[in-house]
């Protein structure tokens, strides 16, 4: 009974400590400015809804993805009506261009690994990248390598890329996995970042086809917020919990296939308000805005991937995060009227 005791005395000691020290972080999250980040990605395939996105609700777009060529010329095309709108729309905003992927091809994987991990070609793609974005007035960059793509020169390179940026009043951020650290990725590496995106999503999808489910839950959200911060050291000033704008249908173990929100909400409005339809599992609005409180609570803002994924009407996703941060008392661009 006295080790019984002793020990529910320990848990409600180490719960009052944690939840002490998570009020206190609270406050200055929100005390610090009032403002709260939405990053939102656009991927390339994604450029012809440039017209139906309300960037007024964006603090952060990235244009995904630019990646070098064999001659090191980085190449992604026909952004230019992006940045023209999104800055006529919201003269804030800050556009990155997000570099990598989740998916590269053989030729440019092996593209990569010759110009980061080979401490001579360095420099020549860290030149490439900076008169990049300077060229083309981007605000930063978003290193977004994953996987067996974060390769030995991984560190060095965003190292030596952040002091190349930095010198030309240039932003760096990256995206990184819920739950899981690179080992190719430092300290000092991950201290270069601006702020981290973790991609609290795809715990589950078409490459684990017998594990149907949530690959987005609410409890990845706060697994993967739990683990930078306390398993890696980031602080919450520099973590974007991400949400997604996607769901994975299970309903053929065979042929797992993505499909978006806004599909879902086409399909029955109703769908908006629910997490799955049969097997069909994705975030509705309740579950972003429960994230939402969540970030406000726990981080500095929202990560979307990826904004083409919407539903460009009254039950957008976007304008749930938008609105669900003005219910909690946070700005974010304060440009939008609803």
């Amino acid at each position: 009974m006295k080790l019984i005791n002793l020990s529910l005395f320990l848990s409600f000691l180490f719960f009052f400590s944690c939840s002490k020290d998570d009020s206190v972080e609270q406050e200055l999250i929100l005390d610090s400015d009032g403002t709260a980040r939405v990053v939102g990605y656009l991927p390339q395939y994604k450029f012809d809804f440039n017209n139906n996105i309300d960037y007024c609700k964006l603090t952060h777009l990235n244009l995904a993805f630019a990646n070098p060529g064999v001659d090191g010329k980085l190449i992604i095309n026909d952004f230019n009506n992006i940045l023209v709108k999104a800055r006529a729309d919201n003269s804030k905003i800050k556009i990155y261009i997000s570099i990598g992927g989740g998916y590269l091809t053989d030729v440019q994987a092996s593209t990569w690994s010759n110009l980061i991990d080979i401490e001579a070609n360095r420099p020549e793609i860290i030149n490439e990248i900076v008169s990049f974005v300077v060229d083309n007035n981007f605000d930063g960059v978003d290193v977004d390598l994953e996987w067996q793509y974060v390769t030995p020169g991984y560190s060095p390179f965003v190292i030596q890329l952040k002091t190349a940026l930095s010198a030309k009043g240039k932003g760096m951020t990256a995206a990184l996995p819920g739950t899981t650290r690179y080992n190719n990725i430092t300290d000092e590496a991950l201290q270069t970042f601006d702020f981290i995106n973790l991609m609290a999503y795809d715990f589950t999808g078409p490459w684990n086809p017998t594990v149907s489910g949530q690959h987005s839950s609410y409890n990845h959200s706060l697994e993967s917020i739990n683990f930078w911060k306390y398993n890696v050291g980031i602080p919450s000033s520099k973590l974007t919990l991400g949400v997604p704008f996607y769901g994975y249908d299970f309903t053929n173990s065979s042929k797992v296939t993505a499909f978006s929100y806004g599909d879902m909400v086409n399909a029955q409005t109703s769908n908006a308000d629910i997490d799955n339809v049969g097997l069909k599992f994705y975030n509705g609005r309740p579950t972003i805005k429960s994230k939402v409180k969540l970030a406000s609570e726990q981080v500095s803002g929202i990560m979307i991937w990826e904004l083409g994924q919407d539903s460009f009407s009254e039950y957008s996703l976007l304008k749930t995060i938008h609105n669900e941060y003005k219910n909690l008392g946070f700005a974010t661009t304060e440009l939008c009227l609803d």
